[in-house]
């Protein structure tokens, strides 16, 4: 215990699923846990439940705005970033045939875009020994029906951590991907799926 000892963390999308279990267990392994989130209510239970030593800041990771308002925040409270577990996203479904430009926009423009400069707006904050986790899925290499977008974007995502490895090497910042399996999570409910579906 306590292997984050006066680490500061910033886990996005930290309000439910993945996201809020990591923020957690930050918290537990002794972690000051920043943790970002879409919907006040939401970010106001999650900063409850994770307990001492966290902060909510409420923006959505696609909107710049909110990505400097976040850290503008973090700089000004604690001066640095030690650890940043960038896990905001989303996935709806759309087979090939009834995938619009609005859907394509939304997946990318969260997972892919709202990632990116998530990542990027973090760094002037991180030092040497640093780490940042990205959150892919297991979808960016098994086809799932309907899914194929989704399924793009966090390929995406894998694709940067190969990248920004090898571009952050010199400062020594750490990065690496998690590919989750199915995890059923709040977000599953979302998906307007049968329950022999989510089986």
């Amino acid at each position: 215990m306590n292997r984050l000892s006066g680490k500061i963390a910033l886990v996005t999308g930290g309000t439910s699923g993945i996201g809020l279990a990591t923020a957690k267990l930050f918290a537990a392994e002794g972690a000051f846990v920043f943790i970002s989130g879409r919907r006040p209510a939401e970010l106001e239970t999650a900063v409850a439940a994770i307990g001492s030593n966290t902060r909510g800041i409420q923006g959505d990771i696609a909107n710049p705005g909110d990505l400097d308002r976040l850290f503008d925040e973090i700089k000004r409270t604690k001066g640095r970033l030690d650890v940043l577990f960038a896990n905001a996203g989303l996935g709806e479904f759309a087979p090939l045939g009834s995938i619009t430009e609005a859907h394509f926009d939304k997946t990318f423009g969260v997972n892919v875009r709202g990632t990116l400069f998530t990542v990027q707006k973090a760094l002037p904050l991180m030092g040497e020994g640093s780490s940042i986790v990205l959150n892919a899925s297991i979808a960016a290499i098994k086809g799932i029906p309907a899914f194929s977008v989704y399924a793009a974007s966090k390929a995406a995502i894998r694709s940067f951590a190969r990248g920004w490895s090898v571009d952050l090497r010199d400062r020594k910042i750490r990065v690496n991907v998690v590919s989750p399996g199915t995890v059923p999570t709040p977000a599953y409910d979302k998906f307007g799926m049968t329950d022999d579906q989510m089986a």
